[in-house]
């Protein structure tokens, strides 16, 4: 059944059970994208969701076509090794199971978590269609085990998901190149980048944004540089604090969460906002110079999306830039994980507050380039395609 036809010829939507790690409420881009994609499928009236996610946060409210369903879980691998990777109790994992069998089609957010495997096993054992957004790759920890553990699980438990699945879809090309060097999938994946709501993401006017600085206690001439992520060290918290320490003229923002306190660095030049909503950052998006993301180890984060469709320039990980899978795509790029990264990064972060007229001209461009690339119909109509071959492939 069409999802597009079950729309128009009034048939049923279909019927989906959405599983992801943790709510949006766990300020995560990949629940965040979830939810927002849920909630434009079941608006159109394409799909009905049941979105089965960790209860360590409160669910969203109801909404029509969309239902939560807390499962009991314990966090305890993200409050102790920084690694979210939720475990579900055995009635959570019944009913799931429960719920797979009811319905129509599985959609799992990253294929590695527990939940996520345990759903996949549901939906084969009962011969439901499973469609897998993976946004994550490998993660190169410090830590040797980690590394390890991440690198085996992917090549097994991660690789059997993806190439079992009906569809696969990947938001950063990067993370697609680095799956297929070892998946066979049964269908070509697709590269669909996550939507930007550029009617709520967009750039402050010149007197709106010097109003935005003001508030936030930036000097006349000072940069404003804007960190946006969990305090974790895939993150590249490590990098921003070495810069920090080398820049104390630039004010820096740090927006986020995690077991790495950055209030412990003792800079002066460093504020933390801390376990920030969509309300919050919005006015630390227009009013930053620029986004500093060095981060590894993951797909393209919604943070670089939501800046530059404010207007303002990033510069992150060379790994990260390449995942946006346009060419030439206004994005500045370090290398991360060399032995002379943060020499880099001190640098090209120099050259940019040297030509702070260059790094103004750029907020028209990248907030262009958001607008025109990363539009929410373009990658709900993406989705719609996927669900339909997803249920063929199962007649």
């Amino acid at each position: 059944m069409s999802t597009a036809e079950g729309a128009g010829a009034g048939r049923r939507p279909v019927r989906v059970v959405l599983v992801t790690p943790y709510y949006p409420a766990h300020r995560g881009g990949v629940e965040r994208i979830a939810g927002e994609l849920a909630a434009r499928l079941a608006a159109a009236g394409d799909a009905e969701f049941l979105w089965f996610a960790s209860d360590c946060d409160p669910p969203p409210p109801p909404a029509p076509g969309l239902a939560a369903v807390p499962a009991g879980a314990t966090n305890a691998c993200e409050r102790r090794l920084g690694v979210p990777y939720p475990l579900w109790s055995p009635a959570a994992h019944a009913a799931l199971a429960r719920a797979v069998r009811a319905t129509d089609l599985v959609h799992l957010h990253d294929a590695l978590y527990q939940p996520c495997l345990a759903a996949f096993a549901a939906a084969r054992a009962c011969r439901r269609p499973v469609l897998v957004t993976q946004h994550v790759g490998h993660v190169p920890y410090r830590n040797a085990l980690l590394r390890a553990a991440l690198a085996g699980a992917n090549r097994t438990l991660a690789a059997a998901v993806l190439a079992r699945a009906e569809r696969v879809v990947f938001e950063s090309e990067s993370v697609r190149a680095y799956f297929s060097r070892f998946v066979r999938f049964a269908h070509p994946p697709l590269l669909v980048p996550n939507g930007v709501d550029t009617e709520r993401f967009h750039p402050a006017s010149a007197a709106e944004r010097e109003q935005l600085r003001r508030r936030l206690g930036v000097g006349e001439g000072q940069p404003l540089v804007l960190f946006v992520g969990r305090f974790v060290e895939k993150k590249g918290l490590a990098v921003i604090a070495e810069l920090a320490a080398h820049f104390p003229r630039v004010l820096w923002l740090l927006a986020g969460w995690g077991p790495i306190d950055p209030t412990r660095w003792g800079l002066a030049n460093v504020r933390v906002v801390s376990k920030p909503d969509i309300n919050a950052l919005l006015p630390l998006y227009r009013a930053a110079d620029l986004l500093v993301l060095p981060s590894v180890g993951e797909g393209f984060p919604l943070a670089v999306q939501e800046a530059m469709a404010c207007g303002t320039p990033a510069l992150v990980g060379a790994q990260t830039a390449a995942g946006c899978g346009v060419p030439g795509a206004p994005i500045l790029a370090e290398p991360t994980g060399v032995a002379d990264a943060v020499a880099r990064w001190k640098r090209r972060l120099a050259a940019l507050l040297a030509r702070a007229e260059e790094l103004a001209r750029m907020r028209d461009t990248v907030c262009e380039f958001a607008r025109r690339e990363w539009s929410w119909a373009r990658c709900i109509a993406a989705y719609r395609t996927a669900i339909d071959h997803c249920l063929r492939d199962r007649q």
